[in-house]
């Protein structure tokens, strides 16, 4: 009883019940009235792809620029901590941390699936024939497209706010805090700031059961594949039930014994799983296709990245990209969160390009190893198909100079089966499909503990020692949430009914979250003006006899008409008041501020300087103080002392 009460003290009831009431409400919802619900998901996932599908395909080019120009530009310079702050991971350790942050059950889900799919299915708008060598191609670079660059800007915006608002400006941990620079701190305390939260929460819950849900249609196909059950609604309650109890474990333990020790054993299965494809399967071909995909990929990039497919009839936008960005976006406070606390010490610069890079080639590897390998089998199924004229069941796709022979409809990639019937050509079958059971097993326990974390963190108002008991109820509620939308519609009956549940889940709760994260975008290039503004650049200013000076040779003429009575050093300056006297050797270092061309005036007689009042800009923070652990931590609490005015000595009295 105790523990409850200590629990419900520590919640922060303005995030925590509403959450709680929204997820729980839609959960019922969907339970209780599963043939409703499963029509009303899919009128719902119609209604946001055609009417907000603009919107998510531009909020996220919005988030890859917004990455880029930060990274490029002298924001980069900022340092996430105090200004002599060092990385608190080394660079080995932290890439390898982006890479388990990077790895997922969608990885695995989708490393066969996704390339096979778009190889045989290609959308509308792009034009091309299925089965062709430019389909393969063009799958390839589509793949890439949904896992590179602009998901990982995705969660370089909320990654980079939290790491920026915590360790440089000491606000607590929390999402909300991100929009303090457009809308001051009484509003981010206040009910704005409450509803930021909960917002936050939950599309991060419904992001984490939609990986979930995912993962578990994959590991009961896994099973049933290997002959070990027969798939049905009972069979997938009780897998969930299962590996959320093991979540649930791995919550209690804590992070430093359950979730990091299962990181590191998934991430060894993970790789081993790899290199077992990429060096018993087509490994000349592999490294091949993965230099020309990363090629491919820039190349698309710029007219992918805004093609909304107006003319397009087909549902192939709403099915695979614009169920990506929602399903990025409602996982953004997670991952950001995570590549957050990691990054402390890091210029914006080396996070960006971290965050950016490590993942994108990581994924890259990844699905060119497994979805070229599909692909192959796939070309040589077509390959194998009735040549002349089409036989009974067969119809031909016209691909320019030849025909290309499929079943009618085309071929059907089975997502849940994909990876078992690809490792099924390779020795060892078994023993294969069984790691990749466990490998999507352990990416769901750690899932859902690192989700719950994020979730109970953002519940109690950003404290990172949360109670153990919230961290329960949160992955719970996950496992319950994710085996409801699993069964909208019935799994045996309707496999594409619960996909459209979880895909509707994403993308619906990502809607609100959308348009926190451009605002996070404003308010962050706000912060980022004054703190450039304000923080000293330093330069070193040699001395006199610091300075080389090269001969000139013997007979030569002058090199110009020397200008008299200036000085090039600070040798001449008089002693300050600080009883600073003549620089030592090595120059003087002197700490300067841009300051604006209009905001100086000078005496034309006397040559004197004056500078206006608004020389500098407005802190959008208003320099608030907080009495935390993470204020007094930050930069902003050492820019602080360090303005604080000197004690007055007796000698100035």
């Amino acid at each position: 009883m105790r523990a409850l009460t200590d629990s419900w003290r520590g919640i922060h009831k303005p995030v925590f019940i509403p959450a709680s009431i929204v997820i729980i409400g839609l959960v019922v919802f969907a339970a209780v009235s599963s043939q409703t619900a499963s029509d009303t998901f899919t009128a719902l996932n119609s209604a946001i792809t055609d009417g907000v599908g603009w919107w998510y395909i531009l909020a996220a080019t919005v988030f890859v620029v917004f990455a880029v120009f930060c990274a490029f530009s002298r924001v980069g310079s900022i340092r996430l901590g105090r200004d002599d702050e060092k990385p608190e991971f080394g660079m080995f350790s932290w890439f390898a941390m982006l890479f388990s942050a990077g790895m997922g059950i969608g990885l695995v889900f989708y490393g066969v699936a996704e390339p096979l799919s778009h190889f045989v299915i290609p959308p509308q708008a792009g034009r091309v024939p299925p089965g062709t060598d430019e389909a393969a191609n063009q799958a390839m670079e589509l793949t890439l497209f949904h896992w590179g660059l602009h998901a990982w800007s995705i969660y370089v915006v909320v990654g980079l706010g939290l790491a920026y608002m915590t360790y440089r400006k000491g606000r607590p941990l929390s999402v909300r805090w991100l929009l303090e620079p457009l809308f001051g701190r009484k509003a981010i305390e206040g009910a704005l700031g409450h509803a930021i939260d909960a917002i936050a929460v939950i599309g991060t819950l419904f992001g984490v059961a939609t990986s979930l849900g995912i993962g578990v249609t994959q590991i009961a196909a896994g099973l049933e594949y290997l002959g070990w059950l027969d798939v049905n609604a009972t069979w997938t309650v009780v897998i969930i039930a299962i590996i959320t109890a093991i979540a649930t474990f791995s919550v209690v333990t804590g992070v430093t014994k359950g979730l990091k020790w299962l990181s590191n054993i998934n991430m060894v299965l993970a790789a081993v799983l790899a290199l077992f494809v990429l060096l018993l399967g087509p490994t000349l071909f592999i490294l091949t296709a993965f230099v020309q995909n990363l090629g491919g990929y820039v190349g698309a990039l710029p007219e992918m990245m805004l093609r909304t497919a107006p003319w397009a009839d087909d549902t192939w936008l709403g099915d695979w990209t614009i169920f990506y960005w929602g399903w990025w976006v409602s996982w953004a406070p997670f991952v950001g969160m995570f590549i957050a606390r990691i990054s402390r010490g890091r210029t914006i610069r080396e996070f960006i390009t971290g965050v950016l890079v490590a993942p994108t080639l990581i994924g890259a590897l990844w699905f060119t190893i497994f979805g070229e390998t599909g692909i192959l089998r796939a070309r040589d199924e077509i390959a194998a198909a009735p040549q002349g004229r089409p036989t009974e069941g067969l119809t031909t796709w016209d691909a320019g100079t030849e025909s290309v022979w499929f079943p009618e409809g085309g071929f059907s990639v089975n997502s849940n089966t994909a990876l078992f019937q690809l490792l099924a050509e390779f020795p060892l079958a078994q023993v294969t499909s069984v790691l990749a059971i466990a490998v999507i097993v352990f990416f769901f326990v750690t899932s859902s503990d690192s989700g719950s974390l994020v979730i109970d963190i953002l519940s109690t108002g950003g404290d990172l020692e949360t109670p153990k008991l919230t961290r329960v109820y949160w992955a719970v509620l996950e496992g319950v949430a994710a085996a409801v939308l699993l069964l909208v519609g019935g799994t045996a009956e309707d496999p594409t009914a619960s996909l459209t549940a979880l895909q509707t889940a994403s993308i619906a709760t990502a809607v609100p979250f959308s348009i926190i994260m451009v605002l996070a975008c404003a308010a962050l290039l706000k912060a980022f003006r004054y703190d450039l503004a304000t923080t000293p650049r330093y330069l070193r200013v040699a001395t006199a006899g610091d300075v080389p000076v090269q001969p000139e040779p013997e007979g030569s003429a002058p090199r110009g008409r020397r200008r008299g009575g200036i000085s090039t050093t600070f040798a001449g300056l008089a002693p300050s008041r600080e009883g600073i006297s003549t620089p030592q050797a090595g120059g003087l270092v002197v700490a300067v501020q841009d300051i604006p061309g209009h905001t100086v005036a000078v005496d034309p007689r006397s040559g004197a300087v004056e500078v206006a009042d608004d020389a500098l800009p407005t802190d959008p923070l208003n320099g608030e103080v907080f009495d935390t652990p993470e204020f007094a931590a930050s930069a902003e609490a050492a820019r602080l002392e360090r303005e604080e005015p000197a004690p007055e000595r007796d000698e100035d009295r």
